[in-house]
């Protein structure tokens, strides 16, 4: 048995939305295209259908993909009972030793972004802030070395 993939309630949706839009917009507007390409005769030197094809097989991956990765979620809805303790779903605001302030969003690994400040469970920071509260310091190691934070603020607000 395949274990469970934490995932805010927004990221399961987003990929149930990508799998819906595969099914019913890409997959036959590729078939369609694949089909006319075929019938024009040789297939053998016919860039259009060589090219559906392998973007076909593509699709089908990826639809095999979001169909395991789907029956495996483990939709974290709701938020924690203590909120100044650091939970998955959590926005953390981070003050580092310059005094410069950052915040995260520990997510699942299906939702990482980088520009919103998402990262992952699994990754180093989130690791080390995890079941941490508000004025806790983190040690997190980083290829430059140790970095302190201080989690100045947790937030649960807008959970979904």
């Amino acid at each position: 048995m395949t274990d469970k993939i934490y995932i805010t309630p927004t990221g399961a949706r987003t990929l149930r939305d990508e799998l819906t839009k595969i099914w019913k917009v890409t997959r036959p507007d590729v078939t369609k295209k694949v089909a006319a390409a075929a019938a024009l005769g040789d297939r053998s030197e016919n860039a259009d259908y060589i090219y559906g094809k392998r973007h076909l097989r593509e699709i089908d991956k990826r639809i095999r993909y979001l169909t395991k990765r789907l029956d495996n979620l483990e939709i974290v809805d709701r938020k924690p009972d203590d909120q100044e303790k650091v939970f998955f779903g959590a926005w953390i605001k981070l003050e580092n030793e310059k005094g410069e302030l950052r915040e995260v969003r520990i997510v699942g690994a299906d939702e990482i972004d980088t520009k919103k400040g998402w990262i992952s469970h699994h990754s180093p920071v989130a690791k080390g802030l995890l079941g941490k509260r508000i004025d806790d310091e983190c040690f997190i190691n980083s290829p430059e070395g140790a970095i302190e934070l201080i989690i100045v603020d947790v937030s649960y607000d807008g959970f979904s």
